[in-house]
């Protein structure tokens, strides 16, 4: 049976990262995804188009996600047959975080509507179309998945990671004094150790 491991980086992230998980998947094709585009409307289409091919060419599709890579994921293959999904620090209620971005900011629902696009100090664009896709695009999974969450998480509290993995009958693993992203020599270690253990 062919199997192939898709890799979806997060913000910042690159296709090359998927080398490091080619040590724990001996059997199967581990491949990276670069893609191009940033509103969940568009990588929606990179994702399912990516999808697509891979599942013309192998028996099954596995999943690795990291950070809104997860949120990417969701929203693209929810309806898609996957054998298993392993999400690091994922972004599992996106409508949150940018509620949250948008306190950070001091920035109000109307204020959004009528900017439609706000530049926030800490670096992030706040958009309404992209809150409005949010919205009427609820997140529905039910592929088998492994969580990876760190404990010092500034994106996702753990009541909102853990209420995901609780409604989707998710594995949850903590790394209490971890980053959201995963970087440190220790941390790395703990996602590794986390793999082996879980594959």
């Amino acid at each position: 049976m062919s199997k192939v491991v898709l890799y979806i980086h997060g913000k910042g992230g690159n296709a090359q990262e998927a080398e490091r998980y080619k040590k724990f998947f001996t059997d199967c094709d581990v491949l990276g995804l670069d893609y191009k585009t940033f509103t969940p409307w568009e990588t929606r289409e990179e994702l399912r188009a990516e999808y697509e091919l891979l599942h013309s060419k192998y028996d099954s599709v596995i999943i690795i996600a990291n950070s809104i890579g997860a949120y990417f994921t969701m929203n693209a293959l929810s309806d898609k047959e996957l054998e298993r999904a392993f999400f690091i620090s994922p972004i599992v209620n996106m409508e949150r975080l940018i509620s949250d971005m948008m306190l950070w900011a001091g920035v109000t629902k109307q204020e959004l509507q009528d900017k439609q696009e706000i530049k926030t100090s800490f670096g992030e664009t706040l958009s309404w179309d992209y809150l409005c896709y949010v919205r009427a695009n609820p997140i529905v999974w039910n592929t088998k998945t492994d969580i990876l969450y760190a404990g010092k998480d500034s994106l996702t509290s753990y009541e909102t990671v853990s209420g995901f993995a609780g409604a989707t009958n998710s594995s949850l693993t903590v790394m209490e004094n971890g980053e959201h992203w995963f970087h440190t020599e220790e941390q790395l270690a703990f996602l590794d150790n986390w793999l082996k253990a879980i594959i």
